[in-house]
């Protein structure tokens, strides 16, 4: 059986991009399920997040003009910024440590805002039932993030 030069470094690549895949699935466990991974767009808690945010801003838009500059302004920058680390992440992802610290921001702003979803709840400007869906689905993504950590960890230690 005799393979031309095309069809042999076809097959070649082929198992090479198998091997990239997998060490890339690895690193990107716990984010996604079931599907291959080709940009940040396709991860489960980006899109959760993008949803999550967009829901914010048609509820901010109904807060007081007073607070344009500060809770509206806050609560829109900080879960924005969720997405936009986790795409930053996405990007880095060949990186441990740059991969790591932008999936350390991405935790920190969900918990913002979570935070400003608790403010804009007890100043009266969100209804307590939304806030807490919206609430549950950062805690979604802070549990996702935490759980990649968790196992990007038990890995490390099994190598030792």
């Amino acid at each position: 059986d005799k393979m031309t030069r095309g069809q042999e470094d076809k097959r070649t690549r082929g198992q090479e991009d198998k091997r990239t895949r997998g060490q890339e699935d690895k690193r990107t466990r716990g984010l996604t399920v079931g599907k291959r991974i080709v940009n940040h767009t396709d991860l489960e808690v980006y899109q959760t997040a993008l949803e999550s945010a967009m829901a914010i801003f048609e509820l901010s838009r109904a807060f007081p003009r007073e607070e344009v500059y500060s809770l509206t302004d806050q609560i829109r920058r900080s879960s924005r910024s969720v997405c936009a680390n986790l795409a930053e992440a996405w990007r880095k992802r060949r990186y441990e440590r740059a991969f790591i610290s932008k999936l350390s921001d991405v935790e920190g702003e969900a918990a913002e805002t979570q935070l400003w979803l608790t403010f804009a709840v007890k100043c009266g400007y969100v209804e307590r039932e939304d806030a807490h869906v919206l609430y549950q689905r950062y805690r979604e993504v802070i549990g996702t993030v935490v759980s990649y950590d968790k196992q990007r960890r038990s890995l490390d230690t099994s190598r030792q």
